[in-house]
């Protein structure tokens, strides 16, 4: 297949943009795969911090449950004092021997 110089006048700058245009597009995907990279970082680092957040309400939310517990163990131990302590109107006061 020969070419004729006119030809050759209109394939060759074709040829220079259709090389052109291949390197945009390589460098576009590159571009956009880092994009990606940074992104997918980004995300792993909020989910970490989710994580690690959570973590810290959990521990917050058991610590204050463990408080309460507490605080509700040492009222019932009050109560309980309370009732062996008070004496009752007429139980253990009189004892009937007759009979």
């Amino acid at each position: 297949m020969s070419l004729k110089v006119v030809e050759l006048q209109i394939a060759i700058p074709k040829t220079f943009d259709a090389g052109k245009m291949s390197e945009q597009m390589q460098q576009q995907s590159a571009i956009n795969q880092a994009n990606a990279q940074a992104a997918t970082e980004r995300q792993i680092e909020r989910n970490r911090e989710t994580v690690i957040k959570s973590n810290n309400i959990e521990a917050d939310a058991e610590q204050g449950s463990k408080q309460q517990t507490e605080q509700e163990n040492e009222k019932r131990e009050k109560k309980d004092q309370e009732n062996k302590e008070t004496k009752h109107p007429f139980k253990g006061n009189f004892v009937d021997f007759s009979g």
